[in-house]
This record gives C-alpha cells, sequence and structure tokens, in this order.
C-alpha cells in the first residue's frame, strides 16, 4: 500500500529524535510554513488521517522535503482533525 510506503521512507529519512515518544510519530504541518507535531501512530489508522496521507502522496509523492512526513494541510484542520480523533 502507497500509504506504507510513505512512512516507511520518511521514517527512515527522519533522524530519531529523543522528542518523539515511543508509539508516536512527527509530522510536519502547513502548507506555506511547517511546523512540527508529534502525534499517536493510531492516528495513522483512521480514515480521516489517511486522506491527509493521501494528499500528502499526491503533492510529495515520496520525497518530503522536511525529512519527515509533510502533510500539506492548514494548521487549523489539522488541528481540529487531532482534537477529534483525542477524544474518539
Amino acid at each position: 500500500m502507497a500509504i506504507h510506503k510513505i512512512l516507511r521512507l520518511s521514517l527512515s529519512a527522519e533522524k530519531i529524535s529523543t522528542e518523539v515518544r515511543k508509539g508516536h510519530l512527527a509530522v510536519y504541518i502547513g502548507e506555506s510554513e511547517k511546523k512540527r507535531f508529534v502525534i499517536p501512530l493510531s492516528y495513522l489508522n483512521h480514515p480521516s488521517f489517511q486522506e491527509l496521507l493521501g494528499q500528502a502522496e499526491e503533492e510529495f509523492g515520496f520525497h518530503h522535503p522536511m525529512g519527515g512526513l509533510t502533510i500539506p494541510c492548514s494548521e487549523d484542520l489539522f488541528v481540529d482533525l487531532t482534537s477529534r480523533l483525542t477524544r474518539a
């Protein structure tokens, strides 16, 4: 599946950081200026989050300019989505 390939390549390109706890993933969000967020890996299975991953694949293919998984959406949309996933 293409999503798994994006994640595998993004994870291998991203430097291991002590700031990312086990079971979490750093992602870069934004349309022009990117902001780093750390999210639980469980979000990756949610259909709404998978739509964002599809957008990332369309825009960046398997090359992510920030070195980690970059998602081209507004910060407000991302915060809204992750807030709903946290409550679910």
